[in-house]
Protein backbone atom coordinates (compact mmCIF):
# COMPACT_ATOMS: atom_id res chain seq x y z
CA UNK A 1 0.00 0.00 0.00
CA UNK A 2 1.59 3.34 -0.92
CA UNK A 3 2.18 5.64 1.61
CA UNK A 4 4.41 7.89 0.17
CA UNK A 5 2.15 10.21 -2.71
CA UNK A 6 3.45 13.19 -4.49
CA UNK A 7 1.31 16.03 -6.50
CA UNK A 8 1.79 19.11 -8.14
CA UNK A 9 4.11 18.23 -10.89
CA UNK A 10 3.55 19.45 -14.26
CA UNK A 11 5.36 21.87 -17.01
CA UNK A 12 6.31 25.23 -16.12
CA UNK A 13 8.62 27.89 -18.44
CA UNK A 14 11.63 28.73 -17.52
CA UNK A 15 12.21 30.93 -14.69
CA UNK A 16 8.59 29.96 -13.01
CA UNK A 17 7.59 28.51 -9.94
CA UNK A 18 6.20 25.02 -8.94
CA UNK A 19 4.95 23.26 -5.70
CA UNK A 20 5.18 19.89 -4.79
CA UNK A 21 3.68 17.84 -2.05
CA UNK A 22 4.30 14.58 -0.81
CA UNK A 23 1.35 13.28 1.48
CA UNK A 24 2.36 10.46 4.19
CA UNK A 25 0.68 8.14 6.25
CA UNK A 26 0.14 9.71 10.10
CA UNK A 27 3.21 7.04 11.38
CA UNK A 28 5.27 7.48 8.20
CA UNK A 29 5.45 11.40 8.73
CA UNK A 30 5.75 11.79 12.13
CA UNK A 31 8.64 8.77 12.88
CA UNK A 32 10.51 9.79 9.93
CA UNK A 33 12.43 12.58 8.22
CA UNK A 34 11.62 13.08 5.08
CA UNK A 35 13.61 14.17 2.06
CA UNK A 36 13.32 14.82 -2.10
CA UNK A 37 15.32 13.18 -4.73
CA UNK A 38 14.91 13.65 -8.55
CA UNK A 39 16.32 12.17 -11.08
CA UNK A 40 17.01 13.86 -14.50
CA UNK A 41 17.11 11.96 -17.88
CA UNK A 42 19.84 10.17 -18.52
CA UNK A 43 21.12 10.87 -14.38
CA UNK A 44 21.46 9.37 -11.53
CA UNK A 45 18.82 10.26 -8.95
CA UNK A 46 20.41 13.08 -6.58
CA UNK A 47 19.39 14.79 -3.43
CA UNK A 48 17.55 17.59 -3.46
CA UNK A 49 16.76 18.61 0.04
CA UNK A 50 15.42 17.48 3.76
CA UNK A 51 13.56 18.06 6.13
CA UNK A 52 14.18 16.44 9.74
CA UNK A 53 11.98 15.29 11.96
CA UNK A 54 13.08 17.90 14.57
CA UNK A 55 12.36 20.62 12.09
CA UNK A 56 16.38 20.71 10.47
CA UNK A 57 16.50 21.41 6.82
CA UNK A 58 19.44 20.79 4.37
CA UNK A 59 19.61 21.63 0.65
CA UNK A 60 21.71 20.46 -2.00
CA UNK A 61 23.92 23.53 -3.50
CA UNK A 62 21.89 23.87 -6.67
CA UNK A 63 18.97 24.36 -4.12
CA UNK A 64 19.21 25.96 -1.50
CA UNK A 65 19.30 29.75 -3.05
CA UNK A 66 15.54 28.44 -5.13
CA UNK A 67 13.81 25.93 -3.06
CA UNK A 68 12.28 25.69 0.11
CA UNK A 69 11.43 21.96 2.30
CA UNK A 70 8.65 22.53 4.08
CA UNK A 71 6.22 20.54 6.20
CA UNK A 72 2.56 20.99 7.41
CA UNK A 73 1.77 18.64 10.65
CA UNK A 74 -1.54 19.48 10.49
CA UNK A 75 -2.10 17.51 7.29
CA UNK A 76 0.98 15.08 7.33
CA UNK A 77 2.61 16.73 4.11
CA UNK A 78 6.02 17.78 2.94
CA UNK A 79 6.17 20.47 0.56
CA UNK A 80 8.90 21.82 -1.75
CA UNK A 81 8.79 25.10 -3.40
CA UNK A 82 10.87 25.53 -6.41
CA UNK A 83 11.18 29.09 -7.90
CA UNK A 84 13.25 30.50 -10.64
CA UNK A 85 12.78 26.90 -12.31
CA UNK A 86 15.36 26.18 -15.43
CA UNK A 87 15.72 23.34 -17.68
CA UNK A 88 18.40 21.66 -15.39
CA UNK A 89 15.58 20.85 -13.03
CA UNK A 90 13.37 18.82 -15.33
CA UNK A 91 13.36 15.41 -13.81
CA UNK A 92 11.33 12.90 -11.78
CA UNK A 93 11.22 13.98 -8.28
CA UNK A 94 10.76 11.41 -5.49
CA UNK A 95 9.64 11.57 -2.00
CA UNK A 96 11.36 9.33 0.50
CA UNK A 97 11.40 8.74 4.53
CA UNK A 98 13.77 7.06 6.84
CA UNK A 99 14.45 7.03 10.16
CA UNK A 100 18.51 7.40 9.67
CA UNK A 101 19.32 11.57 9.53
CA UNK A 102 22.55 9.70 7.75
CA UNK A 103 20.47 7.32 4.79
CA UNK A 104 17.62 9.94 4.27
CA UNK A 105 20.72 12.18 3.06
CA UNK A 106 22.74 9.50 1.27
CA UNK A 107 19.74 7.66 -0.39
CA UNK A 108 21.68 4.36 -0.18
CA UNK A 109 18.52 1.65 0.85
CA UNK A 110 16.16 4.21 2.16
CA UNK A 111 13.12 2.78 3.78
CA UNK A 112 10.31 4.45 1.70
CA UNK A 113 9.92 5.89 -1.79
CA UNK A 114 7.08 7.31 -3.21
CA UNK A 115 6.62 6.96 -6.80
CA UNK A 116 7.83 10.08 -8.33
CA UNK A 117 6.24 12.96 -10.32
CA UNK A 118 7.49 14.62 -13.24
CA UNK A 119 8.33 17.63 -13.80
CA UNK A 120 9.13 19.38 -16.71
CA UNK A 121 10.83 23.32 -17.26
CA UNK A 122 10.73 24.24 -20.84
CA UNK A 123 13.13 26.91 -22.39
Amino acid sequence: QAQLVESGGGTVEAGGSLTLSCAASGSMYTRNHLAWYRQAPGNQREFVAVAGSSGTQKYADFAGDRFTISRDNTKNTMFLQMNKLTPDDTGVYYCAADRSWTTIQTGVNIDYWGKGILVTVSS
